[in-house]
């Protein structure tokens, strides 16, 4: 099956080791990572949400309107915008791109940052209204008549879009969340699970964890896991570059009075990601969890390091395991993904092709 590559369009320059810079919405840098990420061959990028950040869908359609043939995931919080007008939103949105747009749903782990935007729900609160919301959602892309709705968060009378997906059946949804509030509802809803660098044990687990859920609500699902490659010529080279942004990462956070410890926070993935860290800096083959360590693994914060062919190799691994969609992103964000283009995404498909050549000659 054809792997698939994500990167990470931000709306100014910037990251863990780089302060931003720029305005807030740097046009011109919304422009360039874009057609970087469609030359390079990336199928997707992600288009993140935070509650100071601007917001997705209008910076997505910005980098939709400078590129051709790239498509974008959007980041999107349920409980915000009434699911009838997101809906519609996007589906427009779908229209408008040529059938270029996927969403991704993050209901939000952290109390404190929904409290930012007004929200005072509790999480199981939170994910209950999600598996309203993206039932509503689906009604509005497929519904072929007016429908009703009424539930613990949501009342709908006679919800109907005249405006449909360009895609089909719908626009993809990928999935955030692993606590168990999340995940039964990624098995009603996710097309596609996204989960964190984690190891090979850790996404083993997930994996049975979710198809178990979806097969629960008759589905099948495809996974997405997101990690940091730290790529040199040499491995000795790379590791040193991990090393480096070790250093700038503790001194960017202690600077400006952040925690540099592997204190949890409240999210469950995060929590996972730091098991990862209590085992180890070095894990697997080459899984790296270095930064995961200094920043309490807010977000994805783990890496692969080594040389394009070693880190090739390191992701044919997750993809033997059921992993269909990279989403790789780079402490160097413009520079990282020029890379990714010209040197690992290749070497990527390259495996993943005759792996799968293998594999159908031996069925055969």
């Amino acid at each position: 099956m054809p792997v698939q590559f994500i990167g990470f369009i931000g709306s100014q320059y910037g990251s863990e080791i780089h302060p931003a810079r720029g305005p807030v919405i740097d046009l011109r840098h919304i422009e360039e990572t874009a057609r970087v990420h469609e030359d390079g061959g990336f199928d997707r990028a992600l288009v993140a949400f935070g509650s100071s950040s601007p917001e997705s869908i209008l910076i997505a359609q910005h980098a939709l309107a400078a590129t051709s043939k790239l498509g974008l995931m959007i980041a999107h919080r349920p409980g915000f915008t009434q699911p009838t007008l997101a809906a519609r939103q996007l589906a427009t949105l779908d229209h408008l791109s040529g059938g270029r747009v996927a969403v991704h749903i993050i209901t939000g782990g952290a109390d404190e940052e929904m409290h930012r935007d007004g929200d005072v729900s509790t999480k199981a609160d939170r994910y209950a209204r999600t598996d309203e919301y993206l039932e509503i959602v689906r009604k509005e892309w497929t519904a072929d008549k007016p429908f009703d709705f009424k539930g613990q968060f949501y009342d709908v009378a006679g919800g109907f879009a005249s405006v449909k997906p360009l895609q089909k059946p719908h626009i993809p949804i990928f999935f955030g969340g692993s606590s168990d509030e999340a995940i039964p509802v990624a098995g009603r809803h996710a097309d596609i699970f996204a989960l964190w660098g984690e190891t090979h044990d850790q996404v083993r687990e997930q994996i049975a964890r979710i198809r178990a859920a979806a097969a629960r609500a008759g589905r099948e699902v495809e996974f997405s896991l997101s990690l940091r490659p730290v790529l040199a010529e040499t491995e000795e080279a790379a590791w040193a570059r991990a090393e480096d942004i070790e250093i700038r990462v503790r001194a960017r956070r202690e600077a400006s009075g952040l925690d540099t410890s592997a204190h949890a926070p409240p999210n469950a993935g995060s929590q996972r990601l730091l098991q990862a860290v209590a085992q180890g800096k070095r894990l697997d083959k080459r899984l790296w969890t270095g930064v995961a360590g200094i920043t309490g693994a807010r977000g994805n914060s783990t890496g692969l390091v080594g040389t394009p062919d070693q880190v090739a190799d390191a992701l044919l691994d997750y993809y033997e395991l059921g992993i269909r969609h990279f989403l790789i992103r780079g402490f160097d964000p413009f520079e990282d993904a020029v890379a990714y283009g010209r040197d690992l995404i290749p070497r990527v498909k390259a495996l993943v092709a005759e792996h799968d050549a293998k594999a159908w000659a031996a069925a055969s």
